[in-house]
């Protein structure tokens, strides 16, 4: 996938662009009725179908248009870079069902073009809302959920692979840039805190102390032979719930083989004092504190990136940069 040309609009896709795609997957006798872009998205379209029975389906969109990043296509042998397109959303379905956690079933994948000018999926649409909504909603209601996600990661992270790096790649037989998790993780945070030191003031100040205590924090880790699978963005907005409470994760194409601590380092972030449900025994603290700063770095740096653009919600983009670079600049002043 090419990086979009800027001075070109986007254009959100209609009924009549996504009908070859609904029929083909779904069947000649049934008629699309209506489309609905869902927000959230930055790096795919997602869109719900409305059938002329009244069912659903959701599609999957990546093209140029739908990717806020502009990034272009993802280096494979990079476990960081750009997560996006059908073949590492196919790689990372199959890898889920094989060890049995939920994700929408896949109904069908285009990855020829063959009816929209773009990679292409359709799978099912989860009625339920997100857990996300239901912790704004009625946190209390949400414990039960978040012990069901909780034994969901302990199916996640009981699963392994043979070298760290995107499911895509090392199920192929393939290997990552970097001898390991904690040197990929050093190496990111420092490139993250360049970019970052360019473009807040903040941040130029405490450069050295916030690059000094990531080497420090690198030096302490162990070497270590186990690569987890692991989800990589796992934020509530991304778990669905049935009907019935299950969790189902969304937004798969980052699933990588790395340290559950880099998946953890993010849970605490996104979940807030509800991550105290999803801790698990014996993570490594010396990782932990590694894969803080740098998820904080990280979380600076991405969301300035994308402010480049012409991302929608500018406004939320900066608050999850400022929250993140204040978080950052606290660890260095203890």
């Amino acid at each position: 996938m090419q990086p979009r040309d800027r001075r070109r609009p986007r254009r959100a896709l209609t009924p009549a662009d996504l009908a070859p795609l609904t029929r083909a997957a779904l069947g000649p006798t049934r008629t699309l009725t209506a489309v609905t872009r869902l927000r959230g998205g930055t790096k795919k379209g997602v869109y719900r179908l409305t059938l002329d029975d009244g069912s659903t389906a959701v599609a999957y969109v990546w093209s140029a248009d739908e990717d806020y990043w502009d990034a272009g296509t993802s280096d494979l042998r990079d476990p960081f870079s750009h997560g996006t397109g059908h073949h590492l959303f196919t790689a990372s379905h199959a890898r889920l069902t094989a060890v049995g956690v939920r994700t929408p079933r896949l109904l069908y994948a285009d990855p020829t073009h063959t009816h929209l000018p773009a990679d292409a999926a359709i799978v099912e649409d989860l009625p339920g809302e997100t857990l996300e909504d239901l912790l704004a909603r009625d946190p209390h209601a949400a414990t039960d959920a978040l012990h069901r996600l909780a034994a969901l990661l302990d199916t996640l992270h009981a699963a392994t692979g043979p070298r760290f790096g995107k499911v895509a790649l090392v199920d192929n037989g393939g290997s990552s840039y970097g001898g390991s998790c904690e040197q990929r993780v050093t190496e990111g945070a420092l490139r993250d805190l360049d970019e970052i030191a360019r473009r807040d003031p903040r941040a130029a100040t405490a450069r050295e102390a916030l690059a000094d205590a990531v080497r420090t924090l690198s030096a302490e880790v162990r070497p270590r032979e186990r690569h987890t699978l692991i989800h990589g963005e796992l934020g509530p907005d991304h778990v669905r719930l049935t009907p019935e409470g299950d969790p189902v994760l969304i937004d798969i194409e980052g699933l990588l083989y790395f340290d559950a601590e880099w998946e953890h380092a993010f849970l605490e972030i996104r979940f807030g004092r509800r991550y105290a449900a999803l801790r698990a025994p014996g993570l490594d603290e010396d990782r932990l504190r590694l894969y803080r700063l740098a998820m904080h770095l990280s979380l600076v740096a991405g969301p300035l990136r994308l402010l480049d653009g012409d991302f929608p919600d500018p406004a939320s983009m900066r608050a999850i940069a400022e929250s993140n670079l204040l978080r950052a600049l606290e660890l260095v002043k203890r």
